[in-house]
């Protein structure tokens, strides 16, 4: 009891002001300071270097409380051949369900992919086409100014040649008169 005493006051220097008022306002909070447990004792040491030393004893299982902790498996029951074929039976359905699942994605994604490479096969021959157009468009435009351009060269060119008809006929004509 003498030890108790000297390390209740030793460990009440320790603890702040704060815990020092509360276990004066709640004395019944006091005697649980060093720990009191059912399967176990603890007992303070004298203080060291370091901090408080305690010792902790383990009391003996008692015999109600080793009742209450041993649990016990439950009792096996015997399988029968007829209990295992139904569970090989069932992990057998699961397994074709299984697989039958796996294909019917499988299936969905080529699908998926199928439908896929036909809109992308449509959007380039759509593609193709007005391409194809546009270019076509393009050579008859081009074609039209060759043509337009040639006539206004043709045009020119016998502009030309009958203004050097109309100089040559003057240049007779002067010579002509002057003797």
């Amino acid at each position: 009891m003498a030890k108790t005493a000297i390390a209740y006051k030793e460990k009440m220097k320790e603890i702040s002001v704060l815990s020092l008022i509360c276990s004066c306002l709640y004395p019944e909070s006091r005697k649980n300071i060093l720990g009191d447990f059912e399967d176990m004792d603890i007992k303070p040491i004298n203080k060291r270097a370091s901090g408080q030393a305690f010792e902790v004893i383990l009391k003996p299982p008692s015999p109600t409380s080793d009742a209450a902790h041993c649990i016990t498996s439950p009792p096996k029951r015997d399988i029968s051949l007829e209990d295992i074929q139904k569970k090989l039976e069932a992990a057998e359905d699961r397994r074709r369900s299984q697989e039958a699942q796996i294909l019917r994605i499988l299936a969905e994604k080529r699908e998926h992919e199928r439908e896929v490479l036909l809109k992308a096969m449509e959007e380039n021959s759509n593609f193709s086409r007005m391409a194809e157009e546009k270019l076509q468009v393009k050579m008859e435009q081009i074609e039209e100014n060759r043509q337009a351009y040639l006539a206004a060269m043709m045009e020119r060119l016998q502009e030309r040649e009958r203004h050097a008809q109309e100089v040559r006929r003057n240049k007779e004509l002067r010579e002509e008169l002057m003797p």
